[in-house]
């Protein structure tokens, strides 16, 4: 198998490091986040911004594009970058979180998963090989099997029904893929939520399988963070030292740090553009409610230590009112800026660990005020 992943520098004191996934549209530079574009596109922004804040990828959702616009669309536009004029590399997600939000609309059998669609409630069954292919179809750069988790907390022995069911699928996912010789990055995804014993059975048949790149699966979910980073920090000594590792939906800036710390490479959540269309802005120094009424005078920008487009232009004032009327310029602002908010302390931790400062930056980091202004 062709090394798709480098690591470029380690931090002495911790299992923090910085890396280069290589993909068909280029290198990502770890640690690294991926904006969520579900659609093809992150919402209240257009692609030129994105990259011009630094993202190096998107992450898009395979079961919403498969619905719709469908892949005979897609396809006819030459795969998912083409269609959306995106020239980075892209990481679709295989479906699975679907399979725990959609549940009411979701039957889940050994063969695949038989889905009731939301929009017209059609019936579609798709199989761990069916999931390959509609991100094979889409010529994502990065995509992941499908896999099953539950909400937390589960009894043992459903958790281990789902483990066993997604190193299943993933065996046949890796067998599929295999076949379609493609120059994708096929990763397998570990589940088991907070449970050591399956989590570690979880990532001992997913790691004989090698797969190019690794995800935790199933966390996030309401569980203790103390075992959260418990799990994070013992599937650190398990996954190969070699291997990327992605931690799925985890947004939180101090989780970010705590699993960083522990030898994860790559992260995707909403977290920062949802808050953004809602008025929640992260600064330095903790977060903005924007819509608070003590900010209707304020001529401030959000962070007088960022260096965004809206902190160098707009007051909070200003963005009260944007907010307070509705105006869709509301969305992008606070979207640029939160987006360049996370993206910069990715840079920063990128530079703390080459420089073998990560525990300072981490330090700095932690004791920043976590409540709303």
């Amino acid at each position: 198998m062709k090394k798709t992943f480098e690591i470029t520098s380690s931090d002495s004191r911790t299992s923090a490091r910085t890396g280069i996934i290589h993909t068909p549209h280029g290198p990502i530079e770890t640690p690294a986040f991926a904006p969520v574009g579900s659609q093809g596109t992150v919402k209240g922004l257009p692609h030129s911004l994105l990259q011009s804040l630094g993202a190096q990828l998107m992450l898009v959702n395979s079961y919403h594009l498969f619905l719709r616009p469908g892949l005979e669309t897609i396809g006819q536009s030459g795969g998912i970058h083409s269609f959306i004029s995106w020239d980075r590399p892209i990481l679709s997600d295989s479906g699975g979180f679907q399979i725990y939000s959609l549940s009411p609309l979701v039957k889940v059998k050994r063969k695949g998963v038989e889905f009731t669609s939301h929009l017209d409630g059609t019936k579609i069954f798709l199989s761990p090989e069916d999931v390959v292919d509609i991100q094979i179809t889409l010529g994502s750069d990065i995509i992941m099997t499908l896999d099953h988790f539950l909400p937390f907390p589960a009894s043992k022995d459903n958790m281990k029904e789902a483990v066993n069911l997604t190193s299943h699928w993933a065996k046949r996912s890796q067998a599929h893929f295999t076949q379609q010789k493609s120059s994708q990055l096929l990763w397998g995804i570990t589940q088991g939520s907070v449970n050591w014993d399956l989590r570690k059975k979880s990532t001992e048949e997913l790691t004989e399988m090698d797969f190019s790149g690794y995800a935790l699966g199933g966390l996030g979910l309401g569980e203790p963070k103390s075992q959260l980073m418990e799990i994070i920090e013992k599937s650190d000594s398990l996954l190969p030292r070699e291997k990327p590792r992605y931690l799925m939906g985890i947004g939180y800036i101090s989780d970010i740090t705590e699993a960083v710390d522990r030898g994860i490479d790559l992260f995707d959540c909403v977290l920062p553009t949802r808050n953004a269309r809602n008025g929640t802005l992260f600064t330095s120094e903790g977060k903005i409610v924007i819509k608070n009424i003590k900010y209707a005078n304020d001529q401030r920008p959000i962070d007088e230590d960022c260096s965004c487009y809206t902190c160098q232009n707009f007051s909070r004032a200003y963005l009260r009112h944007l907010y307070e009327r509705q105006e869709i310029s509301s969305s992008i602002l606070n979207t640029i800026h939160n987006l360049y908010f996370y993206l910069d302390i990715f840079r920063k931790i990128r530079q703390s660990i080459q420089s073998n400062s990560y525990q300072s930056l981490k330090s700095t980091i932690i004791r920043k005020k976590e409540g709303i202004k």
